[in-house]
C-alpha cells in the first residue's frame, strides 16, 4: 500500500467514525474537556517584563555578578531591595530628612516588612554628623539633634567624596544643599523560599503613604503587580470584545442559533484545553500569552466557517445530513490537516528561540492548534450531525442554512474577479506581484529592533476611551511608568548612561591597575566623551587617586609603587589595596574591587547621542583589550543583547517556518496528488503577504520586540490556511473540470466565501488586541490584524494567477511527455 492510499485510508476511517458514530465523539471529547479541567488550577500566572527575557544571557550574568559583588549607593535592579523615591522642592532640608528618617524608623519597626538595612541621604548624612549611628532610631535622633548648619555642612563634604551619588537627583546644588528627588534604599532579608517580595513592598508604600509628602515605593515587587494587573485589566477589555465580535461574526456566518451554539462551547472547550495543558506542562501564563486564546479563538472560527459552510453545501444539492457531512469531511479533513501541520510549523518555529518567553509562545500556540484542529475538525462535526439529528426529532425549524457566498451573489462574484482577470495574462500578474513584494521587502527588511522595559507596563495615562469604560471593566490606577519617568528625569545620567566592564583575575599582579586604566586613553567613539578624547571612566584606579589627593601617607604609598609617575601603581599592589579598605575610602572601594582582589568593576560614561550597537559594540572593544577575562555589561549592553537576539529569533522563526512549510506542502501534494509544484505555488502568496507586513511595519514605525519578533512566523502559521484552503478545494474541482480558469472560478465562488468570512472574524477578533492596555499587545493586535489581510488578499489575488501559470507549466510537462513517449518507445 503506497503512503497516499495510507493517509486516504486513515483519513476515511476517521471521517467514518465521525459520521457513524458521533456520540461516541461527543462522549470522548467531554471527557478528555473534564481531564484538561483539572489542569486549569495549576496555571501559574507570570508577569513576563524584562527579567523573564535576560535569564540566561551572559551579559545579563555578568551585570548579576556585578550587582552581587560590588556595594553602590544605589542598586536599582535587586531583587531584596525596595526603593523609597521622595520628591520636594528640597529633600534635603533638616525637616525632610528627619522625615524620611523616621520613615525608615517605621518600616524597621514592622516585623513583615523584613528590613535588614537601609541607604540613602538620610542614613549617610547621620552617619557622616554621628559614625556611630547604625540603627534607625539612632539615625532619627541624630539628625533631630544637630543644627542645620551641621547638617549643610556635612552634605558638602559628603558631596566631595561622592558619597550621595545616585541617591539624589541631578539638580543637587552643593551651595545651596538642595535637591528636588532622592533615593533612599531599603534592604530585606528573605528566606530563600520567600516569593511575596509584591506583599512587602506594597505594605513598605503603605507606611509611606501615612507620611507626609510625595513617596513612591519602587522595586521588582510593584513593577511585577503593575503588570500582572494590566494582564487582567488587558483581558477583561479585550475579551469581551473579541468575544463579542466573534459572536457577531458567527451569527452573521452561520445565521442559526443552534450552530452559534455549537461554535462557541468548541471555542470554550479549546481553550480549556489550551490552558489545562499549560497548567500540567507548567508553563506560565505571561503577558506575551493574551495573544494565544485570541488567536486560538480566531482559527477556531475559520475551521467552524470552513466545515460548516461545506457541509451546507452538500446540503443544497440535495445530499441528506450523513452524506452532507461525509462529503464535507472527505473533502476538508485533509485541508485541515494540512493547515494545522502549517501551523503547527509556522508558531512552533519560535520553540527554536533562545528567549524563553518567546519559546514558551511557540509551544502553547503550536499546541493550541492541534487542539483546534481536533475539537474543530473532529467534534464539532460530530455535534452538528447529533443536534441536527435532534432538531429533526422535535421540529424545530432550520432558520437559514445557506451557505455564505454563491456565483450569483455579489460577493461570489467580487471575490471571483481577480480569477477572472487572470486568466489574460497570469505570468505579468505573477511577475508584478513578485516584483512590488521584492521591494515591500527590501524596504520592511530596514525595520527596526527594541526592548525596553516600558513595553511590558502601561502607560503613564490610560486612553481615554478606557477611563469610559463601565466601572467592572475600567482599568485600574498605574504608577509605575510615571515612577520609572520620574527616575529617567531625576536620576538619569546616574543611572542609565554608563557601561561596566566586569574583570575577573588576579588584580595582585603588578600590570594589572595599568592594564586596567590602558584602554581609556584611545576609547572607541562611543565612549569617547572626556577630554581630548579620553574616556570617562570610574574604576579601582581613580579610587586611588581620590584617596591619594585626600590622605598624604597614603599618596606617598602610591607614589613609591609608581615607577613611571603617571599616578597608577605598578608594584606591591596589595599593601595598596590593604591600606585602601582599611581606610575611610573602604566603601568606595568596595564599588569597583572585591575583598579577595580578584574581580573588579570599570563604568565608563557613554556619549549621550550614540546608540545601543554602537555602545555595546564600545564596550565589547574596550573588554577584548584588557589583559583580563573581562565583559560588557550594564543595562545597555544587556538590553542590545537581548535586542539581537528578538531579530534572530524572527528571522530564524520565519526561515524555519517558510522551510518547513515549503518542505511539507511540496512532499504532501506530490503524495496526495502528484503535483509537487503546488507545495510552491502555496507559499507564494505567504511570502508577497509577509514582505508587504514588514514593509507596513517599517511604515508605521512598529519595532520587533519581544512580541511583534514572533509575528514573521505566526503569519506563515495563520496565512497559510488561506493559501491551502483555496488550493485544496482548487484541487477538487480541477479533478472535475476541463481548466485551471473554471476551477478557480468555482473555488473562489465557494470556499472564497468562507474565506472572507473567517478573515473578518478573525482580523477583526485579533485585532482586539490593539485596545490592550500595554503598547506590546496593541501593537501586535494591529499586525496579527494586518498579517490575516495581506493573507486573505494574497489567497484570493495572487494565488489565481499562480495556478494558472502552474496549469500551463503542468501542461507542457504532460504535453512534453506525450510527445517523447512514441520515441521512447
Amino acid at each position: 500500500m503506497s503512503l497516499a492510499e495510507r493517509v486516504e485510508t486513515a483519513t476515511e476511517r476517521l471521517n467514518t467514525t465521525i459520521v457513524d458514530r458521533p456520540r461516541a465523539v461527543i462522549v470522548v471529547f467531554l471527557l478528555v474537556t473534564g481531564v484538561f479541567v483539572g489542569g486549569l488550577g495549576s496555571v501559574q500566572v507570570s508577569a513576563g517584563g524584562l527579567d523573564s527575557f535576560t535569564e540566561g544571557l551572559p551579559e545579563q550574568e555578568a551585570e548579576d555578578e556585578v550587582t552581587e559583588n560590588f556595594q553602590g549607593p544605589f542598586q536599582s535592579d535587586t531583587q531584596d531591595t525596595t526603593q523609597l523615591i521622595r520628591t520636594d522642592s528640597n529633600v534635603l532640608t533638616k525637616e525632610a530628612l528627619v522625615r524620611d528618617a523616621r520613615l525608615i524608623e517605621r518600616v524597621a519597626d514592622r516585623d513583615d516588612l523584613r528590613m535588614e538595612s537601609a541607604s540613602g541621604p538620610a542614613p549617610t548624612i547621620a552617619q557622616q554628623l554621628n559614625p556611630s549611628a547604625e540603627t534607625p532610631e539612632a539615625y532619627r535622633q541624630t539628625l533631630e539633634r544637630a543644627p542645620r548648619s551641621d547638617i549643610r555642612q556635612a552634605i558638602r563634604e559628603l558631596e566631595d567624596k561622592s558619597r550621595l551619588t545616585g541617591s539624589v537627583s541631578n539638580d543637587f546644588n552643593p551651595t545651596s544643599v538642595s535637591a528636588s528627588a532622592s533615593i533612599t534604599t531599603i534592604s530585606h532579608d528573605f528566606p530563600s523560599s520567600f516569593d511575596d517580595l509584591t506583599a512587602v513592598q506594597t505594605g513598605v508604600q503603605r507606611v509611606a503613604n501615612d507620611m507626609p509628602g510625595d513617596i513612591r515605593a519602587f522595586g521588582s515587587g510593584t513593577t511585577e503587580a503593575e503588570i500582572r494587573q494590566s494582564m487582567s485589566d488587558s483581558l477583561l477589555i479585550v475579551m469581551p470584545v473579541v468575544i463579542l465580535l466573534l459572536l457577531f461574526f458567527l451569527v452573521v456566518a452561520y445565521r442559526d442559533p443552534i450552530d452559534v451554539l455549537l461554535g462557541l462551547v468548541t471555542l470554550v472547550m479549546t481553550i480549556i484545553w489550551t490552558f489545562g495543558f499549560l497548567g500540567y506542562a507548567r508553563i506560565p501564563f505571561s503577558q506575551q500569552m493574551i495573544s494565544v486564546p485570541v488567536l486560538l479563538l480566531a482559527v477556531g472560527v475559520d475551521f467552524g466557517i470552513h466545515i460548516i459552510n461545506r457541509y451546507r453545501e452538500e446540503t443544497a444539492r440535495g445530499f441528506t445530513a450523513v452524506e452532507a457531512m461525509r462529503e464535507a469531511n472527505d473533502q476538508l479533513i485533509v485541508a485541515f490537516v494540512i493547515v494545522t501541520v502549517t501551523a503547527v510549523f509556522g508558531f512552533g518555529a519560535n520553540v527554536i528561540s533562545t528567549l524563553t518567553p518567546i519559546r514558551n509562545l511557540g509551544i502553547a500556540s503550536a499546541v493550541g492548534i492541534l487542539f483546534t484542529f481536533l475539537l474543530f475538525g473532529v467534534f464539532l462535526p460530530a455535534a452538528k450531525l447529533v443536534s441536527d439529528d435532534l432538531r429533526t426529532r422535535l421540529g424545530v425549524p432550520e432558520f437559514n442554512s445557506a451557505p455564505i457566498a454563491s456565483e450569483d451573489s455579489v460577493l461570489g462574484r467580487m471575490l471571483a474577479f481577480p480569477a477572472q482577470v487572470s486568466q489574460y495574462a497570469p505570468t505579468v500578474i505573477v511577475l508584478g506581484l513578485l516584483l512590488s513584494g521584492g521591494l515591500m521587502g527590501a524596504y520592511g527588511s530596514g525595520v527596526g529592533t527594541s526592548f525596553e522595559n516600558e513595553d511590558f507596563l502601561p502607560p503613564e495615562e490610560i486612553p481615554a476611551y478606557l477611563t469610559e469604560l463601565p466601572e467592572s471593566l475600567s482599568p485600574g490606577e498605574y504608577t509605575i511608568t510615571s515612577t520609572i519617568n520620574l527616575l529617567d528625569d531625576k536620576f538619569g545620567s546616574s543611572q542609565g548612561s554608563t557601561v561596566k566592564i566586569y574583570v575577573q583575575g588576579n588584580l595582585k599582579q603588578d600590570h594589572a591597575l595599568e592594564a586596567l586604566a590602558a584602554p581609556n586613553d584611545d576609547p572607541p567613539e562611543s565612549l569617547a566623551v572626556g577630554p581630548g578624547g579620553q574616556a570617562e571612566a570610574r574604576s579601582i584606579v581613580t579610587v586611588i587617586k581620590s584617596h591619594a589627593n585626600e590622605n598624604e601617607e597614603f599618596a606617598a604609598l602610591v607614589a613609591r609603587n609608581d615607577q613611571n609617575d603617571n599616578g597608577i601603581p605598578d608594584q606591591n599592589l596589595e599593601q595598596i589595596y590593604d591600606e585602601l579598605f582599611s581606610s575611610s575610602a573602604s566603601d568606595r572601594a568596595e564599588r569597583y574591587l572585591t575583598e579577595d582582589y580578584r574581580s573588579a568593576q570599570i563604568e565608563y560614561r557613554t556619549d549621550s547621542d550614540a546608540t545601543q550597537t554602537e555602545v555595546t559594540a564600545g564596550g565589547a572593544e574596550l573588554a577584548d583589550r584588557l589583559r583580563f577575562e573581562a565583559t560588557a555589561t550594564g543595562s545597555v549592553v544587556v538590553l542590545a543583547a537581548v535586542m539581537d537576539r528578538i531579530f534572530q529569533s524572527a528571522i530564524q522563526g520565519l526561515v524555519m517556518a517558510v522551510g518547513l512549510t515549503a518542505a511539507f506542502l511540496v512532499i504532501i501534494y506530490g503524495i496526495l496528488e502528484r503535483k509537487p509544484l503546488l507545495g510552491v505555488v502555496n507559499i507564494f502568496p505567504i511570502l508577497v503577504a509577509i514582505a508587504f507586513l514588514l514593509g507596513t511595519m517599517r511604515y508605521l514605525n512598529i519595532t520587533l520586540n519581544a512580541l511583534t519578533a514572533t509575528i514573521l512566523s505566526i503569519s506563515v502559521g495563520v496565512g497559510i490556511a488561506y493559501s491551502v484552503h483555496t488550493t485544496h478545494r482548487f484541487i477538487d474541482e480541477y479533478d472535475a473540470t476541463t481548466g485551471a480558469h473554471e476551477a478557480m472560478m468555482v473555488t473562489l465562488t465557494g470556499t472564497g466565501g468562507a474565506l472572507f468570512g473567517s478573515m473578518l472574524t478573525t482580523a477583526l477578533g485579533t485585532g482586539a488586541l490593539a485596545l490592550a492596555i500595554t503598547p506590546i499587545l496593541g501593537n501586535f493586535g494591529v499586525l496579527i490584524g494586518l498579517s490575516v489581510t495581506y493573507s486573505f488578499l494574497a489567497a484570493v489575488i495572487a494565488l489565481p494567477p499562480a495556478v494558472l501559470l502552474w496549469e500551463r507549466i503542468h501542461q507542457w510537462d504532460i504535453d512534453l511527455l506525450a510527445r517523447l513517449r512514441p520515441t521512447i518507445q
